[in-house]
């Protein structure tokens, strides 16, 4: 039927607004005002006097620490008692809540009643009664007894305590004003290491009394197979393994972690603690960390780390001690402003983490180049796996490097199908790009003279002896590199660090006396990374990873690889009529000469089988550094000792 015209408008008019027409059938609450009843932080002395923490961490079957937290207290009322969230060195909210169980307080010999407040799981409110002196909180925490419930940090042979697991905080003060002396009760015979100093009475330790942000800071090692080596520079290297042998080392293995130390030295100018514990866990038992703190550093390694040195696996795991020293200077001493927070309720928010860890990322590789921990040559396969692998992050294209530093809190760190596409925590090996771009560009400007060296001892070399923290901003890093050698440097990092880009900086190579290369063969580093992964990477040509079972680990996006419909997750059952292996598959991609001869493949997705073509021939490819012109460049002398 047609309507008239008047008709049509006048309809057009009935329905131009279809959230009124749906008022009469809907009801509509009021939205309720949301109260945060916990207080904030502010910067004066906790009155109550100094918290006694008790631990008991002997138990090492079912795994469970039992605390008991002594909180004095200067008045009645309303408290909030805080466990910590926002996590240093995780760049997130990781704090495991929910092992924490069997909560009750207690005063004057009476329970007290507590409510954890709807806004914040991690705060807990009670009312002390009038007359009370302290409170007292007693609660476990569950610690993992299989990697499906988290890092597990308790084994029959070691343990890690972290003091955010194990202790609640009062709210309303910065937890640098509020002391706490800690005792921790270990298993009989047992060792442990710390950055805290303490008195050991049995099988228990107190602690100096520091304040609680310290005492985060501080965490612990310890094990029944133990050994601590004096490094010298008033650092200590203390072990724990799963196997007393595992502690046995030659001296010129232990002669380049004396000069990792060394070469931190000189290249800061300063160090930023009175002490430092490197807490070092030669282990397949208790499960993978490397965490920075400020006089000390929680670090994993797999077994043979010293027995099989010369092993690929043993390799990668040597980047860790460098990359985490360096934090005491570069993260934990010097910390983006945005990053610092009063207490660990305040949300971080993760910027400037392309110096923080990228930086970082930087100057680890250079140290364990500069001290013997890995050979030049073995750094420079090292820098070629990285760039090629920052190339194959297609989602440069529409995610910039920035955002890439938001991803522990976007993601979390779970695992992901299509990362490639959507991009990682890039800032730590991107970082590490851009800073090797800035050391030639100054080289370059200053003719050799200055490089980043000199703007880490003018950044990060301040206040020998401070082991506070001094915060920074853009601006400071930009001012510090201009009074090493004038630069657009803010136009320099808008360009690496704001914007999408094509692929990953380079000028570090090129300006070094490199490029990158590929060639059929792969570095010392790429064969390291297959042999412990126990894949084929071809991630640099046909565009994925497979493990040696067939299990597709990876597909970089818009590759040939992808292209074909291959995803993560699916297995590769058969190559050209073969049972795949390792070996058949890259026969298959060395003789592929597509569209004439393609990889043939049968790919087992769930329960369903596919026979694919791979329209591919551009054989292995494996990242390399080649040598561009005569002599010495700048990348050979960043790497070169200093001690």
């Amino acid at each position: 039927m047609i309507r008239s015209l008047a008709a049509a408008l006048c309809l057009s008019t009935a329905i131009a607004s279809p959230l009124q027409a749906q008022e009469a059938i809907r009801s509509k609450p009021t939205a309720l005002p949301v109260n945060d009843a916990t207080p904030a932080p502010k910067d004066v002395p906790y009155p109550g006097g100094t918290i006694r923490l008790e631990v008991d961490a002997t138990d090492t079957v079912q795994r469970i620490f039992r605390v008991r937290e002594t909180i004095p207290v200067a008045a009645s009322g309303p408290m909030t008692l805080l466990m910590p969230q926002w996590l240093p060195g995780n760049h997130a909210p990781r704090g495991q809540i929910e092992k924490l169980t069997g909560l009750t307080f207690t005063a004057n010999g009476r329970p007290l009643a507590w409510k954890r407040d709807p806004l914040d799981v991690y705060a807990f409110q009670i009312d002390v009664p009038q007359g009370a002196k302290e409170v007292i909180a007693q609660f476990q925490f569950l610690s993992a007894t299989a990697p499906s419930q988290g890092r597990v940090v308790v084994t029959p042979k070691m343990l890690n305590i972290q003091w955010e697991a194990v202790s609640l905080y009062p709210a309303g003060y910065f937890t640098r004003q509020i002391p706490v002396q800690a005792t921790v009760t270990y298993p009989a015979g047992w060792q442990a290491a710390t950055a805290l100093r303490g008195r050991r009475s049995g099988n228990s330790v107190t602690y100096e009394v520091i304040d609680y942000e310290a005492l985060q800071d501080s965490p612990v090692f310890a094990g029944t197979h133990f050994k601590a080596v004096d490094l010298g520079g008033n650092v200590m290297l203390n072990i724990v393994a799963d196997d007393a042998d595992e502690l046995d080392y030659k001296p010129e293995q232990m002669a380049k972690h004396r000069k990792l130390v060394a070469e931190a030295r000189a290249l800061f100018g300063s160090t930023h603690f009175d002490h430092y514990d490197f807490l070092l866990a030669i282990t397949d038992e208790m499960g993978g960390i490397g965490l920075e703190h400020h006089r000390s550093s929680e670090n994993q390694v797999e077994p043979g780390y010293f027995k099989n040195w010369d092993s690929g696996e043993a390799l990668l795991d040597r980047n860790l001690l460098p990359h985490e020293f360096t934090h005491s200077w570069d993260g934990k001493f010097r910390r983006p402003d945005l990053l610092w927070t009063p207490d660990f309720r305040t949300p971080m928010q993760d910027n400037l983490l392309w110096v923080y860890e990228g930086q970082t990322q930087f100057w680890g590789y250079v140290l364990g180049a500069r001290s013997g921990l890995f050979s030049k040559q073995e750094t420079l396969d090292a820098y070629a796996q990285i760039a090629a692998k920052l190339d194959t992050a297609k989602g440069r294209e529409w995610r910039p490097m920035e955002d890439t530093t938001l991803d522990p809190v976007i993601s979390a760190r779970r695992p992901k199908g299509w990362a490639s596409w959507q991009r990682s925590e890039d800032y730590y090996n991107e970082g590490l790009m851009i800073w090797l771009e800035a050391d030639a560009i100054l080289r370059q400007q200053t003719k050799g003279k200055k490089g980043l060296d000199d703007f880490a001892r003018a950044f990060f070399g301040i206040n020998p002896g401070d082991w506070g923290q001094v915060v920074y901003n853009r601006g400071d890093v930009i001012r510090t590199l201009n009074d090493v050698a004038p630069y657009d440097w803010a136009g320099f990092f808008q360009k690496h660090v704001d914007g999408t880009t094509r692929e990953t900086p380079k000028g570090g190579f090129t300006l070094g006396g490199y490029r990158l290369a590929y060639g059929d063969t792969p570095g010392s580093i790429t064969k390291a990374v297959e042999s412990a992964q126990k894949v084929v990477d071809q991630s640099f040509g046909l565009g994925l990873t497979v493990k040696n079972s067939g299990e597709i680990a990876s597909v970089v996006w818009d590759s040939a690889a992808f292209k074909a419909g291959l995803a993560v997750g699916s297995t590769i059952v058969a190559v050209n009529g073969n049972e795949y292996s390792a070996d058949v598959f890259k026969a298959a991609i060395k003789q592929a000469t597509a569209p004439q001869k393609p990889v043939q493949i049968i790919v087992k997705q769930d329960k369903y089988y596919r026979t694919l073509s791979l329209d591919y021939s551009g054989g292995l490819r494996y990242p390399r550094l080649e040598k561009t012109g005569e002599g010495e460049g700048s990348l050979d002398r960043l790497l070169r000792p200093k001690t």
